[in-house]
């Protein structure tokens, strides 16, 4: 289906960019370890967390759903950072960004997932300028996630090459997608390998090791 969320696109892909770009940000407090939108994502303490640039107004206690017919501007304000950290030098970044189905006003399902991630790839090209794409699919329990890795280098800046991956799923009551410009093999190995717990079930490593492995038709 065609992407509807181009505008909550763009924000997410400003969130990456601005953490990505910006290796002097200040330390942030430590993010909990189990968050209140149905996941959590543990990674190695060598992940320094930072504060990205604000994208969005500050999530209400309870959000009033919203109207389908509400504007984009309005839908986009209900997407949160909820993680970011950075590590070496260059810097590797991880963000991960959730959309509370409360906020927005819809739930979407599995079926919505390819075109919501779909959407998060597209708005990539806008900071990034991207090649070599792949693509895989794969579950962690109950759980399908659509995944892409690709060479971003971004606009403006020809002399930095990032590993970028984004994997993506639906939870009970948010969309999430952990995103990384990794700058070094290990950068990507940690953000694969770090822990999640979706919707209480069990941790498992993010992205498994035959996420990228075409399956039989």
């Amino acid at each position: 289906m065609k992407p509807r969320f181009l505008m909550l696109v763009l924000m997410l892909i400003l969130v990456l960019c601005c953490a990505s770009l910006t290796a002097q940000a200040p330390p942030a407090p430590p993010h909990p370890s189990v968050s209140t939108l149905g996941f959590s994502y543990t990674l190695p303490p060598v992940w320094q967390p930072v504060n990205a640039a604000p994208t969005s107004p500050p999530a209400k206690q309870n959000p009033p759903r919203l109207s389908r017919k509400k504007s984009r501007k309005q839908d986009t304000s209900c997407a949160r950072a909820v993680f970011s950290a950075r590590r070496g030098a260059p810097a590797s970044t991880i963000v991960v960004v959730a959309l509370p189905f409360a906020c927005y006003g819809r739930t979407m399902t599995p079926q919505n997932l390819p075109g919501f991630a779909a959407g998060v790839s597209k708005g990539l090209k806008q900071h990034f300028t991207i090649s070599t794409p792949v693509h895989g699919s794969y579950k962690l329990g109950s759980h399908s996630f659509w995944i892409e890795r690709a060479v971003g280098v971004p606009k403006g800046q020809t002399n930095v090459r990032y590993t970028v991956e984004i994997a993506c799923s639906i939870l009970k009551n948010s969309a999430v997608c952990w995103m990384t410009a990794s700058a070094s093999a290990g950068g990507l190995r940690d953000f694969e390998n770090g822990l999640v717990t979706l919707d209480g079930e069990q941790p498992v490593a993010l992205v498994p090791e035959n996420a990228f492995t075409k399956k039989p038709s």
